[in-house]
């Protein structure tokens, strides 16, 4: 039995054509804003790569299309996450059509980012990173992410739990509930499966997955002591995470974090995201 897929069945990795494709600039009569959104999305799966967030083939990363309301970008069934690039991501609509590219989505893909694009997320981040899904095999009280370092503070109040475990995201419905209990919510760390980002912008989402591994790894490691976890108190958690935010500073954080990171990127193998 083959994994379920959506699209034309072409061959993955194919790249959008785009007469005039340069290394660093927008191809020559394509739209600025969306090679913008392919360059972020393209380096985002780079750097979750580079993080070790992905897991195999699987796993997905899909960005607004911008000035739509009903297209994303999000890579090909197939492809390994280092392979991707600007130009062979595929761009379909709500409907599942591809519309730019080659290749096919995975069906789970589809499902879970189409219904929470729908809700208003700009970028959407699916993956299996280690931490955070250990955090996802535990039970009750344990099924949580305790409060306990600044990293972890930034979520206060931002994470929805999922204890329910429907295997393979494969319909509508399973793909409506899951979008229904993030409820604006940034997070959504799903039991027995892995974590859900969503944010205003690549960057965003990017500087999100990125710390909550970080925090998750943190509380992982100091449950393994044995001793009981230091929980910061829910009145200097939430002090905290609004002096974070004050003046859009989390947004400023993250864009200055995201333009460090394609800068590494495009010191090493890594440079092709842009292309």
């Amino acid at each position: 039995m083959s994994y379920p897929t959506i699209g034309d069945g072409h061959k993955p990795g194919g790249r959008v054509v785009l007469p005039g494709t340069t290394r660093f600039g927008c191809p020559e009569g394509y739209d600025p804003a969306i090679w913008q959104a392919r360059v972020d999305l393209a380096a985002c799966y780079h750097l979750c790569n580079a993080f070790d967030f992905n897991e195999g083939i699987c796993n997905h990363l899909t960005v607004m299309v911008p000035g739509t309301t009903d297209r994303f970008l999000c890579i090909p069934y197939g492809l390994m996450w280092d392979e991707v690039t600007a130009s062979n991501l595929l761009l379909l609509d709500e409907s599942g059509t591809i519309l730019e590219g080659e290749g096919a989505i995975d069906a789970t893909a589809f499902f879970i980012h189409k219904h929470i694009h729908a809700a208003g997320a700009v970028c959407v981040l699916h993956t299996h990173q280690p931490y955070a899904s250990a955090i996802c095999c535990l039970r009750g009280d344990d099924f949580r992410l305790h409060m306990t370092h600044q990293n972890c503070l930034r979520f206060h109040d931002e994470i929805a739990y999922d204890p329910v475990f429907n295997g393979l995201v494969l319909d509508e419905n399973e793909g409506a509930r899951l979008a229904s209990l993030m409820n604006g919510k940034r997070v959504l760390l799903h039991q027995n499966h892995g974590v859900i980002v969503c944010g205003n912008s690549v960057a965003e989402a990017f500087d999100d997955v990125y710390y909550l591994e970080r925090a998750c790894q943190l509380q992982i490691l100091a449950q393994s002591t044995g001793k009981p976890l230091a929980i910061v108190d829910d009145a200097t958690a939430l002090k905290f995470k609004q002096d974070c935010a004050a003046d859009n500073g989390m947004a400023n954080w993250a864009n200055l974090h995201w333009a460090a990171l394609k800068r590494r990127l495009m010191r090493g193998p890594g440079s092709i995201f842009c292309t």
